[in-house]
């Protein structure tokens, strides 16, 4: 097992690495102010940009749907990769050794043997696409001209063709310098008495790519008639490719699945061509086998556990369409998204109805999707006589068995009345019905297959739990979105509410305390009290800055103080310190930003003076006058108070 990457490592490469290239690659930016860029986030759908980028402190936040965090974050949530892999990722581009904690780094003989891999299937994706253009693969041309698939989709989706022949990629693979062993171990050829010998031939391929676009493997279609073998066949397992832990098309599509939160499963290749070409593309399939739990895994890393997030399954309308539909049910219990099926009335997959009534079709059948409830409930029902008693309380069984099931307690209601509705039975007969079917042990069901673990706890959004009066996240105003920072109760400042003029000196001292530590006072910030920010949420921050330090600690690399006090802090607290961190300063370009940073530092010290004077005001008020001594001493600390406001009125 590798060790860790060393932090000094990481912390080297995040110095080399521009953030605002990086996310450039996948971001079109323009300039928006002293030192950031704005862009249309990547994260979700919007008109006019939110999604900025500072690259002196090294972030990205998004105003409308709160993304935000460094390079490495970026990487991680645009590619889907983990933090070693994003890590990794940038080192290779930037051409930087990483070393890992005791020495152990990854298996350098098997990153070696996996490469050469890679390396093979690029060869011979190259051979199977050229192979497509000869004279021989006319079959294959009109194959998918057939289909619906002109020469210029099929080079969009690297589409190729097999030759006829025993070792037409083996002679070819050999060439390139690969052994018979590394042949056979991506699973390219067989192996016979006389020796190796293609594992495809006479057909159409698909390369299938992994989330970072590299082939994996491939899947091919029979063509000829003479053909004996399956009419669809896969790469065996390999050590690139595992057939249950591979989408095909995700490559296409995981940033528009990542950013309107909604994958399409169809069943094929060619389901998958015609649903991106129609419109649809979120859509990905199975590699040659069911839908499963490590399926799932992949979808929810996708969605990122968003219970907004749609799962729309497509299945033909006839037996085996159904059963794969009941299939697919086994597995809603692990979902966080919610789960719906769009099958066409006649039977037809995408790839058929796109042929036969065009793209707007397609894109209809997926928008017209039904929740995977009401269809297994309708298939449930549908294997009963409901013209007679005995078939109509068999149904009723049945649908209750199915209703236990679902999570979202303020659907059921409808879901009683959907089921009544379709039996021809009283609503009280089904919640009866419903409430027998909770109490008995789930064995032996009648209405569907048995579910696949427990329901899984619900991913519960931040935003969702704003208090009264606090601004939706895709408000612009950032003064009232930061309402929603602290969910610990705080009763400090209830009875007297916090000025707009204050909430933004409070802001406004954080941000460049972020942002340009270097231009602020550090001896005067450290000292600030407790009390000095009337927001808990801010107060939050302040402390995750003393927990980094202090700004007497804060260095010369903006990007190394940024990422400290995001260590410091609590998970809930990050957004909001990301958001601080990229939100231009309100000053003009081309004004001095450090007279603005001392004089809102001032500002916010005066207000702290102005807290504690008036402490001193009661407790003089308070002050037996008999106590000469308690008097003068009160007297002298409310003059020495002043003498220091009047100073810092100078820098405000």
């Amino acid at each position: 097992m590798a060790g860790l990457i060393k932090r000094e490592d990481i912390d080297e490469l995040r110095s080399r690495t521009r953030i605002d290239e990086v996310i450039g690659e996948f971001v079109t930016l323009k300039t928006a102010g002293i030192g950031s860029l704005k862009g249309l986030c990547p994260f979700h759908d919007e008109k006019t940009p939110s999604f900025t980028v500072r690259p002196q402190v090294g972030m990205y936040h998004c105003f409308g749907c709160g993304e935000s965090g460094d390079v490495f974050t970026f990487l991680q949530k645009i590619e889907q990769l983990s933090f070693v892999e994003a890590v990794e990722t940038l080192a290779g581009k930037a051409g930087m050794h990483l070393r890992y904690e005791d020495g152990k780094g990854p298996d350098r003989e098997q990153a070696s043997r996996r490469q050469r891999l890679l390396e093979m299937h690029e060869v011979a994706q190259r051979f199977f696409t050229q192979a497509l253009e000869s004279p021989a693969g006319q079959i294959a041309r009109e194959f998918l001209i057939g289909r619906g698939f002109p020469a210029e989709s099929s080079r969009e989706f690297g589409i190729g063709f097999a030759p006829k022949s025993w070792d037409a990629l083996t002679s070819h693979l050999g060439r390139a310098g690969f052994t018979d062993e590394e042949i056979l171990a991506a699973g390219l050829a067989s192996e016979g008495g006389r020796g190796i010998y293609d594992r495809f031939r006479g057909r159409v391929i698909w390369p299938i790519k992994d989330m970072t676009a590299r082939t994996i493997g491939f899947g091919a279609r029979r063509l000829y008639d003479d053909d004996k073998g399956p009419k669809y066949l896969n790469t065996p397992e390999t050590a690139l490719y595992r057939k249950n832990q591979v989408l095909y098309g995700l490559d296409l599509a995981k940033r528009s699945i990542a950013k309107s939160k909604r994958v399409v499963v169809v069943e094929g290749y060619t389901d998958v061509m015609a649903a991106h070409l129609a419109g649809v593309d979120q859509a990905v399939a199975t590699c040659g086998t069911a839908f499963g739990a490590e399926h799932v895994k992949i979808i929810r890393r996708l969605l990122g556990d968003d219970p907004t997030g749609q799962v729309v399954f497509t299945f033909d309308g006839d037996a085996a369409g159904q059963k794969a539909a009941l299939k697919a049910f086994e597995f809603e219990s692990l979902f966080t998204a919610q789960t719906f099926v769009a099958v066409e009335p006649e039977g037809l997959d995408p790839c058929d109805l796109r042929m036969q009534k065009g793209d707007a079709a397609v894109r209809e059948l997926i928008d017209d999707c039904k929740p995977l409830f009401e269809f297994v409930i309708t298939t449930a029902i549908a294997r009963f006589d409901l013209d007679t008693v005995e078939g109509r309380i068999s149904a009723v069984r049945a649908a209750a068995e199915v209703l236990t099931d679902i999570r979202d307690q303020g659907s059921l209601s409808h879901y009683y009345r959907f089921v009544a509705g379709r039996i021809g039975v009283d609503i009280d007969e089904v919640e009866s019905a419903v409430r027998t079917a909770r109490r008995a042990p789930k064995q032996n069901r009648q209405g569907a297959p048995a579910r696949q673990g427990a329901e899984p706890a619900r991913a519960e959004s931040y935003r969702q739990e704003q208090r009264p009066g606090a601004a939706s996240a895709g408000e612009a105003d950032s003064d009232r979105i930061e309402y929603v920072y602290d969910e610990r109760p705080d009763v400090s400042n209830l009875s007297a509410p916090i000025s707009p003029a204050r909430l933004k000196t409070e802001k406004g001292a954080l941000m460049v305390a972020l942002q340009h530590p270097e231009m602020v006072n550090a001896k005067l910030f450290d000292s600030l009290s407790a009390k000095a920010f009337e927001h808990p949420g801010y107060r939050r921050i302040q402390e995750a800055i003393g927990q980094a330090g202090g700004l007497g600690a804060a260095g010369p690399e903006q990007s190394k103080w940024a990422e400290r006090v995001l260590a410091a802090s609590d998970e809930d607290l990050k957004p909001y310190i990301a958001q601080l961190l990229v939100t231009p300063l309100p000053v003009i370009e081309g004004t001095d930003i450090e007279r603005f940073a001392r004089g809102i530092v001032a500002r916010l010290f005066d207000y702290d003076l102005e807290r504690i004077a008036k402490e001193l005001h009661s407790r003089l008020q308070r002050q037996d006058t008999s106590d000469g001594d308690g008097q003068a001493a009160l007297l002298g600390q409310l003059q020495t108070l002043e003498q220091h406001r009047a100073r810092l009125k100078m820098l405000m």
